[in-house]
Order: structure tokens, then C-alpha cells, then sequence
């Protein structure tokens, strides 16, 4: 379970998160949305130890992440998919993939590469295992970083705006690999502004608003008349999402 107590996180004087209480237990998930600015991406960088805490407590599993003993234990639960790949230029696709089971894993090498392979062809990629990030297009090394965290076999995928820099058609190929992971039972949380998709594969949605969370809701629940969009914030979010 990701446990999130009371979260305050300021950069100077602006406050980013404010008090912050969430809990994602294994199986389900949650998708975050919010206006820009309103402190998504930060929790995200929060839970898995890139952002230090002003305030409050996050757990992973138990493991405290403002504990350095406990943040190495949550990121072996953890494992982070970000909006710009993030991938080794240097490495091919396998490479990129592979790196972190040998290094952090112990991961017998032919074993990770076996496993690797398997993966890349889980998101019809098989044949450009040999394939640097430059020879890829934006959606090839988008499947590439989301088998790159997931060769790690995390309990948890936190998933920040991973289709923010791709076209419409490289955006659908990413979410066919989100949904079919989903279907599959893979805990996430997922940072978003893909509202349909969010409708569809999440169990629960989170909304946040200026730091603080104003809605945590079943889905149905989010979407209805008298849930969340009873709350004018809300309303007024969706119906611009829509529009744009």
C-alpha cells in the first residue's frame, strides 16, 4: 500500500502541496488529475523520493521515503514512467531495459535479456531491441521506458503525463499498453490529463486543486451529477478538458 499523510511540499514561498492524504491499495487504479500547476507531477516525484518532504509522512509498503534506508526499500516497490522518456541515449532499447535488474537486481545478465525481450514483444517492439532512442519515435520509446520499469517487477507504476509529448496516434499506442496493464491487475497511479482514458481504466479518481486534494472518488462516483461534479471546480475542469 502507498500510504500519503498530511503531505506539504513548498518551493519558496509557493506552496505545491498542502496537507495531502491519499492511499492506493495493491490492484487498483487511481488516476490523478488536475489543473497545471496544481501539484500532480510533484506528488509523483514525492512518493518516489525525488522531491523531499516539507510535511507529513509517505510510506511504501511500510518503508518511510524521507528515511534513506526506507527509500531504497520503496523504490524497489516503485517504479516511475515520466513524461520524457528518459532513456539512455547511449543504449539501445535492451540495453536501456536490462540495466537496472543487472545493476540494482543482481539480475543474471542472459536472464534479464531474456526477460527484456519478453517485454518488448508484450508491446510489439521485439524486433527494435537493438534500436538506439534516436531511431525510435516518440510512442516506440515511450513502450520502451514503460518495459524499462516494468522489467523491474514493481508492486506499484507511477506514471507521470507519459503521453504529454506525443502525437494523437503515438498517444493511442501508449494507452492500449496502460489499459491492457490495467486489465492485468498492475497497481498505478497514473498522472493525467487523458479524461476519457481515465474514465476508462480507473477504479478510483483523485482530484487535485491548488496543492490540496479536493475529490477522492470511485470513478462512476467522479463522473456523476451529484459526486464530483457537484463540486464547481470540478465541473468547470471537465468542461474545458472537453473542450480543448
Amino acid at each position: 500500500m502507498i500510504h500519503i499523510d498530511r503531505v506539504a511540499k513548498r518551493f519558496g514561498a509557493n506552496t505545491v502541496l498542502d496537507g495531502v492524504d491519499l492511499r492506493v491499495d495493491p490492484g487498483e487504479v487511481v488516476s490523478i488529475l488536475g489543473a497545471s500547476g496544481s501539484g500532480k507531477s510533484t506528488l509523483i516525484r514525492c512518493i518516489n523520493g525525488l522531491e523531499k518532504l516539507d510535511g507529513g509522512a509517505i510510506t511504501v509498503d511500510g518503508h518511510r521515503v524521507d528515511d534513506p534506508k526506507g527509500l531504497r526499500e520503496a523504490r524497489r516497490c516503485c517504479a516511475t514512467v515520466f513524461q520524457l522518456f528518459n532513456l539512455y541515449p547511449h543504449m539501445t532499447a535492451l540495453e536501456n531495459i536490462t540495466l537496472a535488474p543487472i545493476e540494482v537486481l543482481r539480475t543474471p545478465r542472459r536472464q534479464a535479456e531474456d526477460e527484456a525481450r519478453a517485454l518488448l514483444d508484450s508491446v510489439g517492439l521485439l524486433e527494435r531491441a537493438g534500436a538506439y532512442p534516436s531511431q525510435l519515435s516518440g510512442g516506440q520509446r515511450q513502450r520502451v521506458g514503460i518495459c524499462r520499469a516494468l522489467a523491474m517487477k514493481p508492486r506499484y507504476l507511477l506514471l507521470d503525463e507519459v503521453t504529454s509529448a506525443l502525437d494523437p496516434e503515438m498517444t493511442a499506442e501508449v494507452l492500449a499498453i496502460l489499459a491492457k496493464l490495467a486489465g492485468s491487475g498492475t497497481t498505478m497511479l497514473f498522472v493525467t490529463h487523458e479524461i476519457e482514458f481515465a474514465r476508462h481504466i480507473s477504479s478510483r479518481i483523485v482530484f487535485l486543486d491548488g496543492g490540496r486534494l479536493l475529490a477522492d472518488l470511485p470513478t462512476a462516483r467522479f463522473f456523476a451529477p451529484d459526486g464530483g461534479l457537484a463540486q464547481p471546480r470540478i465541473a468547470q475542469f471537465l468542461s474545458r478538458m472537453s473542450k480543448s
